[in-house]
């Protein structure tokens, strides 16, 4: 059984979580301790005492930590992109990809621990000076989803160690394995005792204990919406800093004037690629009238022609969903569209294959309009629908119908409209002739209205919620 990590220590309980490949159910990767409520006081009360010494370290201590970590993740990318892939059902690819934007998110934020700064100047009074630093917030909770369960640990660790704060960390219980060897690294590569504790468990439990401890300064989270409204109001009652990433209904439009090739290219892989199993996944393809059919027709001929199956297989297009509550979710959304009056195009259909797994084919569903269900609420699969409008005026008017903000794209060889839409977007994010899927790791990263609240992550701007800002007065 992995353990828990809290002070330092590796904490075996009674109970145990099994984690188990979707790609083949037969195969259980692992069995993980479950923290109840006494380990998560217990880690909060390691990551409190831990705190003055951490934020006191040299930035130097803390680059030289991190930078450790980075590496060794990227000198050992192939072996954890296997246990990526095999715990979440991310294609082997996709998984070293995600594996090797952890190694350098962690290098980033190495160098970010020596780059922070702060500002000196004289006060509007003659003979006084000014100071504007920043400092570590104290002890942070982090709570992360599935869908990425090394990267997005990386970027909410990794900035939160760097600028002196000491972390207590749930990851979502269905990939606890490469939350596990992340935080094994970064303890072996020299964090001291407290400064990072791993709580693997039930988010009700483990997670609900976190919200609750007014010894936790400010929380991180990633999620649904509903969990986030839940982080909101449990953090306001405290009087705590929170940050909120709580997904997408993300549009791509596709405009007359597009390359056909590299729109369906942008719609396939940001509506399918990890089994669009990503919050800024393509889930709505806005489409004007004239080249409407035409793109459907491509798109869903190279929808047919992914292979779905065991995501660490050659030649496998397309993994399967997590478990079986999403693949549930899925296929009751399909559903759901279809009675409101889509047309299923291709896919939908759950498969078989030589493992038991959960797979689903990538499903197109057109002849759907923007009040539909499917366009307001987000699947969190491999589904996508199809909006026909009028133009471009119509087609933003669409995109920016949501509830969500995280990121839209718009497939375009006019320079007007994409330079409109970038302006228009109601979005955290723009992509054009891009992708709505797929971001650096140096730049902020985050949404607007129901899709996020707080400072961004990732990049310089994680600062901003991971520091607090003094401002000091001398007169010599």
């Amino acid at each position: 059984m992995r353990s828990l990590f809290i002070n330092g220590e590796k904490v075996v309980t009674t109970q145990a979580i099994q984690n188990v490949n979707p790609s083949d159910t037969a195969d259980v990767v692992g069995e993980y301790a479950m923290a109840g409520i006494q380990e998560t006081q217990d880690a909060i009360a390691a990551a409190r005492a831990a705190f003055p010494a951490w934020a006191a370290a040299t930035p130097q201590a803390r680059h030289d930590i991190l930078l450790r970590a980075g590496n060794e993740i990227l000198d050992r990318r192939r072996e954890l992109a296997d246990l990526l892939a095999r715990e979440e059902g991310k294609l082997l690819g996709e998984a070293e990809i995600e594996v090797v934007r952890a190694g350098h998110i962690l290098q980033f934020f190495a160098g970010e621990a020596v780059r922070l700064k702060g500002e000196t100047g004289a006060s509007v009074r003659p003979g006084i000076y000014v100071d504007v630093t920043r400092e570590p917030v104290g002890v942070i909770g982090l709570i992360t989803p599935w869908n990425f369960p090394i990267a997005i640990p990386a970027w909410k660790i990794a900035p939160a160690l760097a600028y002196g704060n000491t972390v207590v960390f749930k990851p979502a219980e269905l990939v606890p394995g490469s939350a596990w060897e992340l935080v094994d690294i970064l303890h072996r590569a020299g964090l001291p005792p407290g400064v990072l504790n791993l709580l693997t468990g039930k988010g009700s439990v483990v997670g609900q204990a976190i919200l609750d401890d007014p010894a936790v300064d400010a929380i991180s989270f990633t999620g649904s919406q509903a969990t986030g409204k839940r982080v909101a109001q449990a953090s306001l009652a405290h009087m705590r800093r929170f940050q909120l990433e709580m997904g997408g209904k993300n549009p791509l439009l596709v405009l007359d004037d597009a390359d056909l090739e590299i729109a369906v290219e942008c719609a396939l892989d940001g509506s399918f690629y990890s089994t669009g199993q990503r919050c800024t996944a393509s889930s709505r393809l806005i489409v004007t009238n004239s080249i409407h059919d035409r793109f459907v027709e491509m798109l869903a001929e190279r929808m047919r022609r992914l292979v779905v199956g065991d995501a660490r297989k050659p030649g496998t297009g397309m993994g399967p969903v997590v478990d079986e509550n999403q693949l549930r979710q899925d296929t009751d959304y399909i559903e759901v569209a279809r009675r409101q009056g889509g047309t299923l195009r291709t896919g939908g259909e759950r498969l078989r294959r030589e493992t038991p797994g959960y797979y689903l084919s990538p499903a197109l569903i057109t002849n759907t309009t923007n009040d539909m269900r499917i366009n307001r609420e987000e699947v969190f699969g491999p589904v996508a629908s199809v909006i026909r409008v009028r133009d471009y005026e119509e087609g933003l008017s669409v995109a920016n119908d949501t509830e969500f903000g995280l990121c839209a794209g718009i497939c375009t060889t006019s320079l007007k409209y994409a330079s409109d839409f970038k302006q228009k977007s109601e979005a955290g994010m723009v992509m054009v002739n891009l992708p709505t899927a797929g971001v650096d790791h140096h730049v902020p990263f985050g949404g607007r209205k129901g899709s996020s609240f707080g400072p961004r992550e990732q990049g310089a701007h994680a600062r901003e919620f991971f520091t607090e800002i003094k401002t000091s007065y001398t007169r010599p």
